[in-house]
């Protein structure tokens, strides 16, 4: 499949993220990682009693409040040295990990336990400090832990003099309880197929229901919300600050739905669209990556050499048929793999997400594949996004995507006349990126076959909480387009929308503007003045 977001549908990769996606491979902060399975709950967990009885929990669990819920608030985390990623060239050394215990199941906290993997690179100025600073950088299925120990020095100055980094792991990710269902063989062929069976989707449920069955149910988005609230109580801070990228502002709305009260300082940027069905959500992106193809093609006319030649009318539908007819005539790489048309898609679409600064590479990589029958680059780029090593192993992100996605209620799927007027649209609104596999496009991740059907609904988020959240839109952003930004800003209501003027994913990275009036948000509250756009750096 081609579609892309982290992969947000496929999938939305942030910009953040992509420096390590390649090697996301962490085993996690502490000894035992998170584990691939649920922990049962022992008298051996400190700060967690089973042996004693507790008490009833709420159908709805109400957070610290709720006494059954108590013993996990007020754990005591263990921080220590984090292991060695011999993956990680960067320098850890002053980046604390533990591990955070929280319940399998929000309704019966007595049962099954989870660790989630957690990182911290501690203030610089500790008598300035206002508290922990959680990230995410999207997905679903991208490590918070990964975005902290990658690049520890990403938020150093004022931001990091203040606040605690905190980095994470959401359920089903890297350290916690990763979800790895297809060994790496299987993935290869998986990913990279041009003719996938009927089955394709089957495949993949089946082999994580046999390995995951007790835990698939419980890694949504709603879940990790909670979670990460109970990360805000162990580590202190009476109200959370969050800086969530692309998938990463659902969760932080989620967490504004679910904790309104302890809402403090929230940024969400690249924002998705909570309430978009996952066909609507994909369609949307795919016009999103249409947009941003064309874009590409119009820059590399201007440029010598192009493989697109000098037409910029004709230069896109150059590209599409190239990578289209990879599907008859694939190209063999230097160490013997295959590169199909599916994974070509799947490179091209990476590098979307960098804007223009990305673009170079990617025209580069074209030459090498269009001119001289060189796939060499553009497999390196389709590794790097899929989770695949160097190695040949691939990170849990792949099946964390889908089985997140699955559980977020991406299980209802049109079918019938409904399904059809699904594909016209996407075809209107994106010939090029959808003509290799409409279905794909449109059903990226494939819940319809799942094995545990959600019960959470795409709907609207309107925060009532009384601190603003300021939400960041890109206007080129292929991933997450700029209208969602307005829409989630809008649907929230006590929101403030800031405007990055550009190519690419999420904002915060790629204008100094953006950066200057997020940072003041988060260091000192002060709220952007509405109507704000920020050039691109």
């Amino acid at each position: 499949m081609h579609s892309i977001t982290t992969r947000t549908s496929r999938r939305a990769l942030p910009a953040t993220l992509a420096a390590f996606a390649a090697v996301a491979l962490l085993a996690g902060c502490t000894g035992g990682g998170g584990g691939a399975k649920a922990s049962p709950t022992t008298a051996a967990d400190a700060a967690i009693p089973s042996a004693t009885p507790t008490p009833t929990p709420t159908a709805k669990p109400t957070g610290a409040a709720d006494p059954a819920l108590k013993p996990f608030y007020g754990q005591q985390l263990a921080w220590g040295a984090c292991p060695k990623d011999p993956q990680n060239d960067a320098d850890t050394s002053a980046l604390q990990c533990a591990s955070l215990k929280v319940p399998l199941d929000y309704t019966a906290p007595a049962g099954a336990t989870l660790d989630v993997a957690v990182v911290r690179n501690p203030a610089t100025r500790t008598d300035q400090r206002i508290g922990s600073l959680l990230l995410n950088p999207g997905g679903p299925g991208g490590t918070g832990v990964g975005m902290v120990t990658f690049d520890p020095k990403r938020f150093d100055g004022p931001l990091h003099d203040r606040y605690d980094i905190v980095g994470f792991d959401p359920r089903g990710t890297a350290g916690t309880s990763p979800l790895q269902c297809l060994d790496d063989q299987a993935r290869d062929g998986w990913l990279n197929t041009d003719t996938p069976g009927a089955d394709h989707g089957k495949q993949l449920a089946d082999a994580c229901q046999a390995k995951y069955a007790q835990v698939l149910p419980f890694v949504g988005t709603r879940n990790t919300a909670r979670d990460m609230d109970v990360l805000r109580g162990a580590l202190g801070d009476q109200k959370l600050s969050y800086l969530g990228m692309s998938y990463g502002t659902y969760l932080g709305s989620l967490y504004a739905e679910e904790f309104p009260d302890r809402v403090g300082r929230l940024v969400l940027d690249g924002a998705t669209s909570p309430s978009f069905s996952l066909v609507q959500h994909n369609v949307e992106q795919q016009a999103g990556f249409e947009r941003a193809l064309k874009a590409f093609a119009a820059d590399c006319v201007t440029k010598n050499p192009c493989p697109l030649g000098t037409d910029a009318a004709r230069a896109p539908q150059k590209l599409a048929d190239f990578l289209d007819g990879l599907k008859d005539k694939p190209l063999k790489t230097s160490k013997g793999r295959t590169l199909t048309s599916t994974t070509a898609w799947t490179g091209v679409i990476s590098r979307l997400y960098g804007g223009e600064k990305a673009w170079s590479g990617l025209r580069n990589a074209l030459g090498w594949a269009m001119v001289r029958d060189k796939g060499d680059d553009l497999l390196a780029m389709a590794d790097g996004y899929n989770g695949r090593a160097k190695d040949g192993h691939y990170s849990p992100s792949a099946d964390a995507y889908t089985a997140i996605h699955c559980a977020d209620g991406a299980t209802d799927a049109p079918a019938g006349d409904q399904l059809q007027a699904s594909l016209t649209d996407l075809a209107a609104k994106a010939p090029l990126v959808s003509k290799h596999d409409p279905l794909a496009a449109l059903f990226d991740p494939d819940c319809r076959i799942w094995p545990f059907a959600a019960t959470e609904k795409p709907h609207v988020i309107k925060s009532t909480a009384t601190a603003p959240i300021v939400v960041v839109g890109t206007t080129g952003d292929p991933a997450t387009p700029y209208a969602w930004a307005e829409k989630l800003a809008a649907e929230l209501g006590n929101a403030v929308l800031l405007t990055r003027e550009g190519e690419g994913h999420t904002g915060y990275g790629a204008s100094s503007c953006i950066r200057s009036s997020v940072d003041a948000f988060l260091l000192e509250g002060t709220v952007p003045a509405a109507g704000i756009r920020c050039a691109t750096d």
